[in-house]
């Protein structure tokens, strides 16, 4: 059996190993493949019967041209880089990997915010040239620090990793609030349920949980921040295009927004003449939050899973119905 990586070295830049696939036939990894060239796609599936992708586009087009194929693995939770339809049509199978960085996630969520709160990384920079030596007194501060305890947390989603937000906020003595898209009743005393408008007003910590719909598509824009408290502070690790990035970074120069801490951007890379870098007070990571060895080793050994439970003839997260 042919298996072909189309886009490996996000999940595996040289600290992991693709071991496990090999027991499956052979195996032929790319480090990165062209999202827009179809013909490289094309040619580089080739006559693999199994391909695996993180974000490389496979769609009609590509479908029809490599009809051999016989299983697709995303390499990540979202999958709307295959087409769903045209696969389900051909009975491919289309599996992904769901909850592998809950934790990895959640941790990171609040590394953004103890970022903005402690300012820790200004600090560090600040005696390494010299400022504390230097100083009159036996401490100083170059920004304004805040303390979480009593803070309100609005979590807009409730699905595994808020929860696991949650947990931590709730560690931390804040308060903590969630709006989800219907009704979740929370499995705790300390988390209540709120509409959108009231998680908007009472909220000085807003963390974004929820995936990119029609729906959910620049959510935080104008209207939304209009109905903030002034000097709420912004999370996003879930997806960039939740936020008009522009009435953000508005909001931010204003001062509307206190800060922002954005590991997901519209456009990733990050475009040049993206709001978000010139504007006050906003925390940008690379889409890091994944990426711990850990999480990498476990979405690694799910692909790995999933793609020996379709050799076995069962379905092990699978994202699409048979035809």
């Amino acid at each position: 059996m042919n298996i072909v990586v189309l886009d490996g070295y996000a999940l595996n830049p040289g600290d992991l190993s693709w071991e496990g696939l090999s027991g499956f036939g052979e195996v032929t990894v790319y480090e990165r493949t062209s999202y827009t060239n179809k013909q490289e796609i094309i040619d580089r599936i080739g006559q693999a019967e199994v391909i695996l992708t993180n974000k490389t586009p496979i769609d009609e087009e590509i479908l029809q041209a490599v009809p051999q194929l016989k299983y697709i693995g995303v390499l990540a939770t979202g999958y709307n880089v295959v087409d769903i339809a045209a696969a389900s049509k051909r009975n491919i199978p289309v599996t992904n990997i769901p909850a592998y960085g809950t934790d990895a996630v959640a941790q990171f969520t609040f590394a953004l915010l103890l970022e903005i709160v402690n300012q820790v990384g200004v600090h560090n920079t600040s005696v390494h040239q010299g400022e504390w030596q230097n100083n009159k007194d036996f401490t100083y501060w170059k920004k304004p620090l805040m303390e979480l305890q009593g803070k309100v947390l609005g979590l807009i989603g409730y699905g595994a990793i808020a929860q696991a937000v949650a947990k931590i906020a709730h560690a931390f003595n804040m308060k903590v609030i969630y709006w989800n898209h219907r009704p979740k009743h929370a499995q705790v005393n300390w988390a209540q349920q709120v509409s959108l408008k009231e998680l908007y007003q009472h909220a000085d910590i807003i963390s974004l949980h929820v995936p990119q719909t029609a729906e959910t598509t620049k959510m935080i824009a104008h209207e939304a921040i209009c109905q903030m408290k002034t000097g709420v502070i912004i999370l996003n690790t879930a997806r960039g295009g939740l936020l008009d990035e522009a009435a953000v970074a508005k909001a931010l120069n204003e001062g509307k927004i206190y800060a922002a801490g954005v590991d997901v951007v519209s456009q990733e890379p990050m475009s040049k003449d993206n709001p978000l870098l010139k504007a006050k007070n906003c925390f940008i990571t690379p889409h890091i939050a994944w990426a711990s060895v850990e999480t990498r080793e476990r979405l690694m050994q799910i692909a790995v899973d999933n793609l020996q439970a379709f050799l076995a003839g069962e379905d092990k997260n699978r994202v699409n119905k048979k035809s």
